[in-house]
């Protein structure tokens, strides 16, 4: 079953591409036709790597790993934010910091300092400064949390990126190919799909078409997270299952030594009948003897 289908990506406005002029022609297999100047989309393979790429990012979540969203254009900010803070995945929607997968250690240092600001105003050791160094560290933490307060919980450098506008997060796509982290991206006609692992060739100008894409996806990262938990939840119970059992088990080994115990009794009585029956052969022979010394 499909996550999204034709009508669906047809009202969202998937189909509008660029104007013919401004194309790419490596996104040559994705048109359908041209229309007024303007390249239209072909909707049923987007379908398709809407399912394809959903699928993937389900078995990334499923992993327990993290998807790095990425939309620095205003029309689709408010979206990204959303659906990312949704499924509980760390996203960039303001300026991309240069060097944040391939100088991650850096990022984070700048991530710690602003816990370390908040450490120290809640300890009120910034009770004794005067209001101008105040207002500087407050303007700073205001920066830092502007720019990286959505991926604090990032601890380590994401399994996956997805890509709103592939042309303009260039730098980002060009570090995550540099590091081999696999990306995800709603690609139109004005771009190069040769960089983005999972293309969905849509329009990526349009709120509508962002949301209505963005939607399946989440739906399938949130699917997976599920799934995860489902097997944690069986692997506990397993897990206590097991714990339990070797108390049962010391119980059988005793009915089994009981089982074993008239087995060795049994040959002491079998040699019983063979033991008397000795004396009684002796006896017949010494008879036999006798008549012949008479």
């Amino acid at each position: 079953m499909s996550r999204t289908n034709f009508d669906q990506l047809l009202e969202a406005g998937c189909h509008f591409g660029h104007l013919k002029r401004k194309w790419n022609p490596a996104m040559a297999p994705y048109i359908f036709m041209e229309r007024n100047g303007i390249h239209i989309i072909d909707l049923h393979k987007t379908v398709a790597k809407i399912d394809e790429a959903a699928e993937a990012l389900k078995m990334i979540a499923k992993s327990g790993k993290k998807v790095l969203f990425v939309a620095t254009k205003k029309q689709a900010k408010e979206i990204v934010a959303e659906k990312a803070a949704s499924v509980n995945m760390p996203y960039v929607i303001e300026r991309w910091p240069g060097g944040m997968l391939t100088n991650f250690p850096t990022i984070r240092k700048a991530v710690k300092k602003m816990t370390n600001i908040d450490k120290l105003m809640e300890d009120g050791t910034f009770s004794n400064l005067s209001k101008r160094e105040l207002l500087q560290i407050t303007r700073q933490r205001a920066k830092l949390e502007k720019n990286l307060g959505s991926i604090a919980d990032l601890t380590r450098l994401p399994s996956a990126l997805f890509v709103i506008d592939v042309m303009k997060e260039h730098i980002a796509v060009r570090e995550a190919n540099r590091l081999g982290i696999p990306v995800f991206g709603i690609v139109d006609t004005n771009s190069d799909p040769k960089d983005i692992d999972f293309v969905i060739p849509a329009n990526d100008d349009a709120k509508d078409s962002v949301e209505v894409i963005l939607d399946a996806c989440c739906k399938a990262i949130a699917e997976g997270m599920e799934e995860r938990k489902a097997e944690k939840a069986d692997e506990k119970a397993a897990a206590e299952q097991a714990e339990e059992a070797p108390e049962a088990k010391p119980k059988r080994a005793r009915k089994t030594r009981k089982a074993e115990a008239p087995a060795e009794e049994a040959p002491a009585a079998e040699a019983a009948p063979a033991a008397e029956e000795a004396p009684a052969a002796e006896e017949a022979k010494a008879e036999e003897e006798a008549p012949a010394a008479e």
